[in-house]
């Protein structure tokens, strides 16, 4: 090969590669992987980086499940500091919820709103998600068409009220219309009439606010959506799901042949109920953080492929509306701050349980990536594109709130040891500095 063959030649002697893990040396051109070859065949580019000893070469991170909530509550979060907390976090696409913004992305003409807020701002890739909402099915086909990975529907008041919750006759119609174009409905899935029944949310004790989201909200909306994909031959996706008593539901329609699809997050997989202070707002997210015996069944439930993977739900908010002085459940927002940290969680975790980085990074990068239909994103492969983190396993840090890019410094993970940092970040093969967004923002197809 000539000098300058690739734009960039990365060289390593663990380098997580779709041909299998191994001292692989990458080229990069115009973008793309170009080549994957062993190490020492002698690549030469533009630019070299070569591996340390202690560092791994992953695929960059896809989170499907991120709140940027950009126009209209940008206080809480935003499109530049949402995308440099992802790459700091070696997340390199983020698909955007279409709710907590305002105007919501429910038509074509609110998702070109957004397209033209976030161009020029993202650091990392950025797509879009449209929203199912009472009285938008004739502007379905027309958002998918305009480019948006799918549509989330509520089945229970989603916290604001320009985007409201979808009855279940309602939510099987819109599944039947996404049906007809092969589209695929995301659904935050807790029943409404389950948690009216449920005692009220007050005051600063976390299990008062426990028992208010019982997971028999979440298992018997997962039911509806369940037979709603039956009937409609629809694509259903569940999000962060944290009632393991609907992991044999789940588990049964799989094998059934119905089109259904599960993610869960880091808090279900690495907080627990019984050690949430009283007061700690920080932790309040819904469907709510549970006990120990639930966790270690999410995590049986990764592993045997009846959850298909995990992104962050990061839902973050100015630290007012986490009511920090009084630490009231009934009153807080309800999200998790945790773009930064989700490889670092998860992997702190499952490298305890002896699960290989090998299988985090299929929930964290191939499989959200699939879910979205992006085939050129999540793997590092030629022809994928040439997004990387370098990953330093064994190291550990302590999560500091004051180092986070989230635009809002809280989260309940302030103080906790985690193994694995992310130390660069590569999107398309230029190395994310944070002051120069590169990012681009993608569509469907």
């Amino acid at each position: 090969m000539t000098d300058s063959d690739f734009d960039l030649v990365l060289r390593g002697n663990r380098v997580y590669a779709g041909a299998g893990t191994g001292a692989w040396e990458v080229g990069v051109r115009g973008g793309a992987v170009a080549a994957v070859v062993p190490l020492g065949t002698g690549l030469t580019g533009d630019r070299v980086v070569e591996l340390a000893d202690d560092e791994a070469l992953i695929p960059g991170l896809v989170d499907s499940h991120v709140h940027v909530n950009e126009p209209g509550r940008t206080e809480w979060e935003g499109f530049a500091s949402a995308t440099r907390a992802a790459a700091a976090g070696g997340v390199t696409t983020v698909i955007d919820m279409p709710l907590n913004s305002i105007p919501p992305t429910v038509s074509v003409e609110a998702l070109e709103v957004k397209r033209e807020v976030a161009a020029g701002q993202a650091f990392v890739d950025v797509g879009f998600w449209g929203g199912a909402v009472p009285g938008n099915t004739g502007d379905l086909r027309a958002l998918h068409e305009a480019g948006v990975f799918g549509f989330k529907c509520f089945l229970l008041h989603s916290g604001v009220d320009e985007f409201p919750q979808l009855e279940p006759e309602e939510m099987e119609k819109d599944l039947a219309e996404l049906a007809s174009f092969d589209s695929l409905l995301i659904v935050h899935a807790e029943d409404s009439q389950v948690i009216a029944d449920a005692p009220e949310p007050t005051g600063p004790e976390y299990s008062g606010f426990l028992a208010s989201r019982p997971r028999s909200a979440e298992n018997k909306a997962i039911a509806q959506v369940i037979d709603a994909a039956r009937r409609t031959r629809g694509r259903a996706h569940i999000l962060h799901l944290s009632s393991a008593d609907a992991l044999p539901l789940i588990a049964a329609a799989k094998r059934e042949g119905i089109r259904l699809t599960v993610e869960t997050c880091p808090h279900y997989l690495t907080l627990l109920a019984e050690e949430i202070p009283d007061g700690a707002t920080a932790f309040k997210c819904c469907p709510p953080i549970r006990e120990a015996s639930n966790r270690e069944l999410l995590w049986q439930g990764l592993q045997d492929g009846t959850i298909d993977f995990i992104v962050s739900d990061h839902s973050p908010s100015t630290l007012d509306l986490k009511d920090l002085e009084n630490g009231d459940f009934g009153v807080a927002w309800g999200g998790v701050s945790s773009l930064q940290l989700g490889l670092s969680l998860i992997w702190t975790e499952a490298h305890r349980r002896g699960i290989p980085l090998e299988t985090v990074l299929e929930w964290m990068s191939r499989r959200p990536a699939e879910l979205a239909g992006l085939g050129r994103k999540g793997r590092l492969e030629v022809g994928a594109d040439a997004d990387f983190a370098v990953f330093a396993p064994e190291d550990s840090f302590v999560v500091e709130t004051a180092k986070l890019h989230h635009k809002n410094p809280i989260t309940p993970y302030a103080g906790k040891e985690l193994t694995g940092s992310v130390r660069r970040t590569f999107l398309r093969g230029t190395e994310v500095s944070g002051d120069e967004p590169t990012g681009r923002l993608l569509r469907r197809g």
